[in-house]
């Protein structure tokens, strides 16, 4: 219990997310951790931790476990203690008045393609005549490295992009008619790792130092004529669109889940199966002008966290302080799990309705995407991931 109203507790003592942020009194980007509806400003109210928390949450990142303990340890008694209440209220900054910021500075980004039923989704409506899954899809987790350059934080309008798509008449240069989302969950990397090194899965705590919600936007029309034979370059580059809020790993000890049941052996290295489990009982919402038009839950993911990881460094590739990797677009086995419009519409032939009355079937000018999750909490309650939004901007003619 914290000495502060905390209204219906999703953003209380159990999950205390982190942000970068600043204020128009102080324009310096320092650490933030949500409480309610409040920020508190970490370094000020412990002074000893000024050094873990010096201009946002990349110092913390590269301090390690046992600093993401330390912190997560004094905040979590700076705000239950009643009798820190008259040193800690000062720094306390209402989220109105706090401008949240990227969390990090993204060093590499990487989308994987962990949802067996998107990809089985996807698999049926561009190849209806053939098996969903590509042969290699049970035996590795798939994924490609994307632009960390343009990730950008909640509440960054996205310019529709414009590129080359093929139509009956012939190739079009101009902008895409599928504009589409990807309710995903990113993984945020503290401590990096050597070259040359791969990271085990029993490794994994020592470098994922939290989750983000993650909207990987979508031009599906520029993808389908440009990904044969390497694979999403401009159709994915232009935007992806993060949470200011990162919750850390130790707040997720109640959402630990079983991942489903692998029907192909896995090579050693993927082979989790006497680990700790590192599914996520996660409860997406995605919603579309306000309209809730999907709920994906993140436990049907068939590829785990800390697979993905190992998969990524495999080949000893380094990981990076601020390293960002995500699962993928989450879809369930229900219609109204599919974390697409892709999915949702079933490619445009399934157009759906707005409680406005208006259909969609992808993104017009003008739509906004807000992304919610909760997890289980040890109380029984449920926490909060915070959100992510954007709203789809016009092209811009080319210079």
């Amino acid at each position: 219990m914290s000495w502060l109203d905390i209204g219906d507790g999703q953003f209380g003592l159990e999950a205390l997310p982190y942000a970068t942020f600043r204020t128009a009194a102080d324009p310096a980007p320092r650490l933030g951790v949500r409480i309610g509806d409040l920020v508190l400003d970490v370094s000020a109210a412990a002074e000893h931790l000024a050094a873990l928390c010096k201009g946002g949450l990349d110092s913390l990142l590269a301090a390690g476990p046992e600093a993401w303990a330390q912190v997560r340890a004094e905040v979590t008694r700076l705000l239950g203690d009643p009798g820190s209440e008259a040193e800690v209220r000062p720094h306390l900054v209402p989220i109105e008045d706090a401008e949240l910021l990227l969390p990090f500075t993204v060093a590499d980004y990487v989308d994987f393609y962990a949802s067996e039923h998107h990809a089985s989704n996807v698999g049926k409506i561009f190849r209806p005549d053939s098996e969903p899954l590509t042969p290699n899809w049970k035996h590795l987790p798939i994924g490609y490295h994307g632009r960390s350059g343009t990730v950008v934080v909640s509440g960054t309008d996205v310019v529709r992009p414009t590129g080359l798509r093929k139509t009956p008449d012939g190739l079009v240069d101009g902008p895409s008619i599928r504009l589409d989302i990807e309710a995903e969950l990113g993984f945020v990397v503290g401590v990096g790792s050597e070259q040359g090194t791969p990271v085990p899965l029993r490794k994994a705590a020592d470098h994922i130092f939290g989750i983000t919600l993650l909207n990987d936007w979508s031009a599906r029309d520029i993808q389908a004529w440009e990904y044969v034979p390497l694979g999403p370059f401009l159709g994915k580059s232009f935007a992806t669109s993060i949470s200011p809020w990162v919750l850390p790993v130790a707040a997720l000890e109640a959402a630990r889940v079983r991942p489903p049941e692998r029907d192909v052996p896995l090579t050693g290295y993927l082979d989790d199966s006497t680990l700790d489990p590192w599914g996520l009982d996660l409860a997406l919402e995605v919603r579309l002008n306000g309209t809730l038009v999907a709920e994906p839950p993140y436990a049907a993911m068939y590829w785990t966290a800390p697979q993905m990881l190992a998969h990524l460094t495999a080949n000893g590739a380094s990981l990076r302080v601020g390293d960002l990797f995500a699962s993928g677009t989450i879809s369930g086995p229900e219609p109204g799990q599919r974390g697409s419009f892709l999915e949702l519409s079933w490619s445009g032939a399934e157009p759906f309705t707005l409680d406005d009355g208006s259909v969609r079937t992808f993104l017009e000018d003008g739509d906004e995407v807000t992304i919610t999750a909760t997890a289980p909490a040890p109380s029984g309650s449920r926490i909060a991931l915070g959100e992510v939004s954007g709203r789809i901007l016009p092209a811009k003619e080319r210079p």
